[in-house]
């Protein structure tokens, strides 16, 4: 028999909230989720391998109707791979340009870091905005 997981342990693998995954399932995103005889979801590999990729486009900024369009695509199969390679191609560039942003943002963060641990060493910002010539 196949190893099949309850609401409350996909919400603990994934670190959401029962509320959000039963969202999820209510938009479609989780298709061929079973439930047994009382209604209870219960989860196979299938379904977790699929929350894995939602959670995933949904850290990467992709809002949930376009998110429900990929399910919709992996439903339709193979006539729609050149849509979600198109998507994912798309989702990298946006990705990578979040990256650089985040790094511009983290460089800004570890110079003021340098700049106010060496001033509270000194117990002033006299010596290090003269050494860093920020007059």
């Amino acid at each position: 028999m196949a190893v099949t997981y309850s609401i409350g342990e996909v919400a603990e693998m994934f670190g959401l909230s029962v509320p959000t995954i039963r969202y999820y399932d209510k938009e479609g995103l989780i298709p061929n989720l079973n439930k047994n005889a009382a209604g209870v979801r219960r989860f196979n590999e299938d379904n977790v391998s699929t929350l894995k990729i939602v959670e995933c486009l949904k850290n990467a900024g992709m809002p949930i109707k376009d998110i429900k369009q990929f399910v919709q695509w992996t439903l339709q199969g193979d006539k729609t791979l050149n849509e979600r390679s198109q998507m994912f191609q798309e989702l990298r560039v946006s990705v990578q340009e979040q990256m650089k942003q985040l790094q511009e943002t983290l460089d800004t963060i570890n110079f003021k870091c340098a700049y106010y641990g060496k001033a509270t060493s000194d117990g002033t910002e006299k010596y290090v905005k003269e050494e860093m010539h920020l007059n």
